[in-house]
């Protein structure tokens, strides 16, 4: 249920590029997002774990730099059945982590220097069980995917909004469109957005439980989760805003901000979820 939703609002996305093609160029203009929204797909796929690397600064590790963590993630990856990612580090002082890639087969998983520092090994063992979790549900190419997409419709926008700012491509004259031109631009990134986010969300919950279940207990993830969310209200994560969505848990301060738009459900509602969860050995 999970992937046909998640498949579902990537059309969504796709139809709101679309959309702005509409109203940048007609059936032509159409035409041409519509093609651009395949070679994003495109792009996402092929690109996706490389970028996230790039975009949060993180570097490969050895196993002899960081052993502890390529025990853990090793005996993850043969209960999932999986194949051992590569093993990064992100230069951050607070406590967090996140997966990508295309596939399981090209996966990486990444810690920050913050969390290796904060949780103890049985914490963190739950939170690579969450992120491989992540690679097993395939949740790394589609978060990637949506992403990309995601920032291609809200740059379009903002590209148009400084064209009608200086005047260009105006057609109010020609067929009375500008009132629908401005609420393109204005509605198309919080689509954007909302989507991504939704997409997001859904796939904690999911990444929460099956990792779970793969350590074959719920704590030890509860209390990282506990820990990681008071960790982040008072250190600086420096990484890069648009892959928040990414980490195990929101790495931008200022969750008083709407739900509706963090980038992750509500800790107390995963932790309470992992607390109820009874898991059968």
């Amino acid at each position: 249920m999970n992937s046909l939703k998640t498949w579902i609002l990537m059309g969504l996305l796709t139809v709101v590029l679309v959309m702005i093609g509409q109203f940048v160029g007609g059936p032509r203009g159409m035409f041409i997002f519509l093609l651009l929204s395949i070679a994003m797909n495109a792009i996402g796929y092929w690109t996706s774990g490389s970028m996230a690397i790039a975009m949060t600064g993180s570097y490969p590790v050895s196993e002899s730099e960081l052993p502890e963590v390529y025990q853990i993630v090793r005996r993850l990856a043969n209960r999932a059945a999986l194949p051992m990612p590569e093993v990064y580090v992100t230069p951050s002082p607070q406590p967090n982590a996140f997966a990508t890639g295309r596939n399981p087969n090209h996966a990486k998983v990444a810690v920050t220097e913050g969390i290796l520092r904060t949780l103890s090994a049985r914490e963190l063992e739950g939170v690579l069980a969450h992120e491989m979790a992540h690679v097993r549900n395939h949740d790394i190419l589609i978060s990637s995917m949506a992403a990309t997409l995601a920032g291609v419709i809200t740059s379009i926008a903002n590209i148009l909004q400084w064209g009608m700012f200086f005047g260009f491509g105006q057609r109010d004259e020609r067929d009375g469109n500008a009132f629908a031109e401005i609420a393109m631009m204005i509605l198309a990134p919080i689509a954007a957005t909302v989507i991504q986010l939704a997409i997001s969300r859904s796939r904690e919950y999911k990444a929460d439980a099956v990792g779970a279940k793969l350590l074959g207990d719920p704590n030890p993830l509860a209390d990282a989760l506990e820990r990681l969310e008071s960790a982040s209200q008072h250190i600086p994560s420096g990484v890069n805003p648009a892959t928040s969505h990414l980490f195990i848990v929101n790495p931008l301060r200022g969750e008083s901000v709407l739900q509706l738009f963090s980038t992750h459900p509500p800790m107390a509602e995963r932790i309470r979820r992992l607390r109820s969860m009874r898991i059968l050995n």
